[in-house]
């Protein structure tokens, strides 16, 4: 209900912040926005009447949060014109740019975020150095991070400029900085990185600091990859 995020949302339950129906929510409880009442710090939520959904094109040095304790620019800085309490699906990183959807449909930015959907997210890539056959191929059948593999990647050329290279990659989790490190773990540091597609859905060409409202058929595309039933 764009409150909060998922983990400053937990936060409130565990404080005690949270009731249903007069009652204290504890973590794992099922609420109807709908029929029941739902208040935090006291405060009666009241469910948005029009669910909304925007393509944000979030610059560099912004950080995907509605707030920062440190006074960076953050991604409700551009949202003036927005009536909605609207809020990021899922994050990019404060130096990566590009692509981050923005609702006030939890459900719907729960089902996007889900790792059983596997949606993936593409990236254009500048990296240091030039990227060889065999650099890809690692990161095409998976890279050691922490205590696991990464899935498969796509990763293909995109061009090369002067003594660096862009490429395409497209990954299906998110892990933190997940690209960043698999770069980084075949030696070739990324110097610039912008998300251009979630799913099926293009970024397409809108300024920096900018968003557009998803079209109909975006919609009906991102709504059958998040809400599809999972393979047996």
């Amino acid at each position: 209900m764009g409150v909060a995020s998922r983990r400053k949302a937990e936060e409130l339950i565990l404080e005690g912040k949270v009731t249903v129906n007069g009652k204290a929510a504890v973590i794992g409880m099922k609420a109807d926005p709908v029929r029941d009442h739902i208040k935090v710090s006291g405060k009666l939520l009241v469910r948005p009447e029009q669910r909304v959904y925007y393509v944000f094109n979030k610059p560099r040095g912004v950080v995907t949060s509605m707030s920062d304790p440190q006074g960076r620019p953050t991604v409700k800085d551009f949202l003036g014109r927005i009536k909605e309490k609207v809020f990021p699906v899922g994050r990019l990183d404060y130096d990566s740019e590009g692509m981050l959807l923005l609702t006030n449909d939890g459900d719907f930015a729960h089902a996007v975020l889900h790792p059983s959907k596997k949606i993936p997210k593409t990236y254009l890539v500048k990296v240091k150095g030039v990227l060889l056959e065999e650099d890809m191929q690692r990161l095409r059948s998976g890279i050691r991070l922490d205590r696991s593999v990464t899935a498969p990647a796509k990763v293909k050329r995109y061009r090369k400029i002067e003594t660096n290279s862009w490429i395409e990659m497209t990954i299906y989790e998110g892990k933190k900085r997940q690209i960043r490190r698999m770069l980084e773990r075949v030696g070739h540091p990324v110097i610039r990185l912008m998300r251009i597609r979630i799913g099926g859905i293009e970024m397409g060409v809108i300024e920096p600091g900018t968003l557009r409202k998803l079209t109909v058929r975006e919609m009906d595309r991102i709504q059958r990859e998040a809400f599809s039933e999972e393979e047996a």
